[in-house]
């Protein structure tokens, strides 16, 4: 009897053994900007409050600054489950869906207000599942904020474009944009841009106050043309086979947390572009060009046609649907 209860005590620990040891589910967060961006400091928030929230349940490791995956890769190791979590540029999506392509239109928002707003409205919230049927989930958009124009020349009018090299996001819509200038787009990882702007490969590029000043774009480049004239803003996606695989209450649990990052990311994202001028600025390393309205209606003008190429691919409805964004502007 005794060698019998021994027995099923042995037993009894191997089957409880599994549970009492399960590991954490572990969520890679790969991105390719500094920390100290908006989507840098919203990974690191989420990271923060998925583990408060699901102690022993969750465990987060952020890689910034393409220190895991770069631009090129990010979404193949997303598909492959090498990551959990990403939080590409919207520009990044064309070659899974040409609906993204809106977000690249230039001048189609008036601020980041009226992207928000189309962000919130219905046909925002639909672009969200437009890649569903690649195996990726949109979970949320991620605010970076509004695009100026960077070069050791002054950019004034699009005419001080011809002939210049501009670095670029993997776009055809940007390819357009530039191509409409009569200047020259190169398309090029976002880690590749600080030496080509430094060695000449490229003359200028176009980003966010708070990308140029992380990345120190404003150290190699002379002028900044503050133009406002597109959009780089983020959609955090996952794997969905992961992001439905995950029990229950733990996805309910970060779709809170997705949810809360996301509100705070968006509200900062603006202070942390007038902060970062404001320090392009006092650093003395490059002149910041406030453009008059005739000179930006130039802009405007040159940049026009690209509307017409890309309609047909995008929707015009779509089109229509964020330009009325602008209207409580």
């Amino acid at each position: 009897m005794r060698q019998l209860l021994a027995t099923i005590s042995v037993i009894t620990l191997a089957l409880a053994a599994p549970a009492a040891q399960a590991e954490p589910i572990k969520i890679k967060f790969s991105h390719v900007v500094a920390e100290q961006t908006p989507k840098g400091q919203g990974a690191l928030m989420f990271k923060k409050l998925a583990e408060e929230r699901l102690p022993g349940k969750v465990v987060v490791e952020v890689y910034p600054n393409s220190s895991l995956f770069g631009d090129a890769k990010e979404m193949e190791a997303l598909a492959l489950g090498d990551v959990q979590l990403i939080a590409p540029s919207l520009s990044k999506f064309d070659k899974y869906t040409k609906k993204l392509q809106v977000f690249d239109l230039p001048f189609l928002f008036d601020d980041i207000d009226a992207v928000d707003r189309f962000q919130h409205s219905k046909a925002g919230r639909d672009l969200l599942d437009v890649i569903a049927s690649k195996g990726y989930k949109g979970l949320a958009y991620w605010h970076n904020g509004m695009k100026q124009l960077s070069a050791n020349k002054p950019l004034r009018v699009p005419k001080d474009a011809e002939g210049l090299k501009f670095r670029i996001q993997q776009s055809d819509v940007l390819l357009a944009q530039f191509k409409a200038m009569n200047a020259n787009p190169q398309k090029m990882a976002f880690a590749e841009v600080y030496q080509a702007l430094q060695t000449g490969t490229v003359d200028g590029q176009e980003n966010t106050w708070s990308n140029i000043y992380s990345q120190k774009f404003h150290e190699v480049q002379k002028y900044i043309s503050e133009t406002n004239h597109g959009v780089i803003d983020y959609m955090l996606v996952t794997n969905t086979k992961f992001w439905e695989g995950l029990p229950k209450d733990i996805r309910a649990t970060l779709d809170e947390v997705v949810k809360e990052v996301t509100a705070h990311t968006n509200k900062v994202a603006n202070d942390y572009n007038e902060r970062d001028k404001q320090r392009i600025i006092e650093s003395g390393k490059s002149e910041i060009l406030k453009l008059k309205k005739e000179e930006l209606a130039q802009w405007r003008k040159a940049m026009e046609p690209v509307y017409k190429q890309f309609e047909s691919q995008i929707g015009k409805d779509l089109i229509e649907a964020a330009k009325a964004s602008n209207k409580q502007s």
